[in-house]
């Protein structure tokens, strides 16, 4: 079976693989929910269950349970009796969005400072440096992923289980336009210092500092995101 199959508008999609592995509309769900933030499915586009299917080998049943969860996102939009669509991108909400993502941030390094163990911090570095070997090698996939982790991974750490809430459901809904924003040259450069500052800050437990740090990486990823997406 051929590794791509035409999508709306000619788009390829080049995750459209057979799947063996987790529950299948969990894998069905991962598959998709890449194929959107990576843009293989373009903003607007109507979703081909029919192709899909075909491509996943799965039957409609667990696609649609996955549509329903990446609508449940925010990264689909479902039609009555005429299938999904990918969502549009509206910058003034993804600014919005941005706004409280950037408080959300100072306030996990304020807790991150006191609360974080040393093991934990150590575990942040070490991810911190993986991701600037796929910095290094121009890997900007997989830098993507891991800046994505070390995130997610801080806000853990930071033991508030309702910021946690706050941040993951805030996240699903600019990670596209993050993603795209941190594929810009300039800004993934700068990104990585960035996390270096604040990785540093960590390290020595300065609260001040990184909040402020966080605080203000949030806010330039946004301005990037919110300029990319003016220029679109």
């Amino acid at each position: 079976m051929a590794e791509t199959f035409p999508t709306v508008d000619g788009a390829r999609a080049s995750r459209a693989t057979p799947l063996r592995r987790h529950t299948l509309y969990e894998a069905v769900t991962e598959r998709l929910r890449e194929m959107v933030l990576e843009g293989e499915l373009e903003p607007g586009s109507r979703i081909s269950e029919k192709q899909l299917c075909e491509a996943f080998e799965v039957s409609p049943t667990p696609l649609r349970q996955a549509l329903k969860v990446l609508a449940s996102e925010g990264l689909v939009e479902l039609l009555p009796n005429r299938g999904a669509k990918v969502t549009e991108v509206d910058a003034e909400e993804v600014a919005d969005l941005f706004e409280v993502m950037a408080v959300l941030e100072g306030l996990s390094g304020t807790l991150l400072a006191t609360r974080a163990s040393d093991a934990e911090i150590a575990e942040i570095r070490a991810m911190h440096e993986r991701m600037m070997e796929k910095y290094h090698n121009n890997q900007r996939k997989e830098y993507f992923q891991l800046n994505q982790a070390i995130h997610r991974r801080l806000s853990e750490i930071a033991g508030n289980r309702v910021l946690l809430e706050l941040e993951t459901s805030l996240t699903l809904r600019i990670t596209r336009a993050r993603y795209a924003a941190n594929m810009q040259l300039g800004r993934w450069e700068e990104s990585a210092k960035e996390h270096e500052y604040f990785v540093e800050a960590l390290e020595r437990r300065d609260a001040q500092a990184l909040s402020t740090a966080m605080s203000l990486h949030m806010r330039k990823t946004g301005n990037a995101v919110i300029q990319g997406l003016q220029q679109s």
